[in-house]
């Protein structure tokens, strides 16, 4: 079976590479950005009809949440439009598709599990967006998987431990929100998910949430960071109320993953074990 990875550039597409190929999976392609333009139908559908791929897995969006603000348009056309292509080329050439998603497409303003058939309410543009872009999948495409996940991170792009790393060398001490509770993911963790689906061979499509097990804050995330990596720095608590940022954020965004569980049987790593694990790998 062709796996065919857009967004390949990018943090989970960089994680996908390395996944694959420890697992030896060489039936898989990863194109570049201009070579698998996500607005681009034209060269969309040249693309899966060279690559004539059974699975696509797409990891492109537009993730600069406040930024995002300013920047609708473009936020709408990647993260909606885009994903409005891919399906239909996925349809067109018969190909399933696994498209990641975003916790943030949740208010989070209740402190309970979020699960797949919970209402999405998102109170930001990124979030929207990309609700935006799940909807106009299932309206075009019945065989894809939607993977929504959360504050993901890796040893790979930009992304918040490799941030608290940078500033934790440079700074005495930090300031970090403390009152936004989530779960972590590690980007090697997911791209594992994602393999294990498309290894199962399962039709049983739809919404799925996946994040390593766990929970904590910002605060005790960086906290973690630090402790973890040996690095001496101050870390003080920071109210939202008090770190005033163009989007909202969740404050509650923990989501179920007892379907994707069950139905995939998968066994989800806590999270500061993966934060060990993806700090060594950064031989911090």
């Amino acid at each position: 079976m062709k796996i065919l990875v857009l967004g390949a550039s990018g943090q989970l597409g960089s994680c996908l590479k390395k996944v694959s190929a420890e697992r030896n999976i060489s039936d898989i392609a990863f194109p570049s950005e201009q070579e698998g333009n996500i607005l681009n139908p034209e060269l969309l559908d040249a693309l899966f009809a060279s690559e004539n791929p059974s699975f696509v897995i797409n990891c492109a969006a537009y993730t600069a949440v406040d930024k995002a603000e300013d920047e609708q348009d473009i936020c709408r056309k990647v993260n909606r439009d885009g994903a409005e292509y891919i399906a239909t080329a996925c349809k067109k050439h018969g190909a399933a598709l696994i498209h990641v998603s975003t916790d943030f497409v949740f208010k989070g303003n209740i402190p309970q599990l979020l699960t797949e058939t919970d209402p999405a309410y998102p109170d930001n543009i990124y979030g929207l967006t990309k609700l935006e872009g799940e909807v106009a999948i299932a309206e075009i495409l019945p065989a894809h998987f939607t993977i929504r996940t959360s504050w993901l991170y890796s040893e790979f792009g930009n992304n918040f431990v490799k941030t608290m790393l940078r500033l934790g060398k440079e700074r005495d001490q930090l300031g970090v929100i403390v009152d936004q509770v989530g779960s972590p993911t590690y980007g090697i963790d997911l791209a594992g998910a994602i393999l294990d689906i498309i290894e199962s061979g399962s039709q049983d499509y739809g919404i799925y949430h996946y994040s390593n097990e766990g929970v904590t804050s910002w605060y005790d995330f960086a906290k973690a960071i630090f402790e973890l990596s040996g690095t001496d720095v101050i870390v003080n608590p920071v109210k939202t109320s008090e770190y005033v940022t163009k989007a909202i954020r969740p404050a509650y965004s923990v989501m179920d993953k007892t379907k994707i569980k069950n139905t995939f049987k998968l066994a989800i790593p806590y999270w500061r074990n993966s934060l060990s694990l993806c700090l060594e790998r950064l031989a911090v």
